[in-house]
């Protein structure tokens, strides 16, 4: 899976072997390697890949299917909109999502709408 991970994105991100290899710092052989599956990089060099190509190190070794960088985010509004979600393993289905979507905007609009400083029964 690496392999054929790093293959893919190298080309997608349209950077040429070498460039790749001169990144990390290896011969370009070396690099060719490792897109064949011959060779196993090191976990640095992963990293200084996964920087060159702008994925995370996650996706080239297969623990993520998401080839773009993504900051976490504590933004609920944004984390509802990932595709995939689940509780537990269960997939949340999208009208699970919507119905968690309208509860916090009750929520939210509840807490602007109170005075500041009212403290009203709950």
């Amino acid at each position: 899976m690496f392999a054929k991970r790093l293959k893919q994105l190298r080309k997608t991100r349209k950077f040429s072997m070498q460039e790749v290899a001169d990144t990390v710092g290896v011969a370009k052989s070396t690099y060719a390697g490792y897109e064949s599956g011959y060779r196993q990089p090191t976990l640095e060099t992963i990293q200084l890949i996964a920087k060159k190509l702008n994925t995370s190190a996650d996706y080239l070794l297969g623990l993520t299917d998401y080839p773009e960088t993504m900051e976490p985010t504590s933004n609920a509004k944004e984390l509802l909109n990932h595709q995939q979600l689940h509780w537990d393993g269960v997939p949340l289905e999208e009208e699970d999502l919507e119905l968690v979507r309208r509860l916090l905007e009750r929520v939210i609009m509840s807490r602007t709408a109170k005075e500041p400083g009212d403290q009203g029964a709950k």
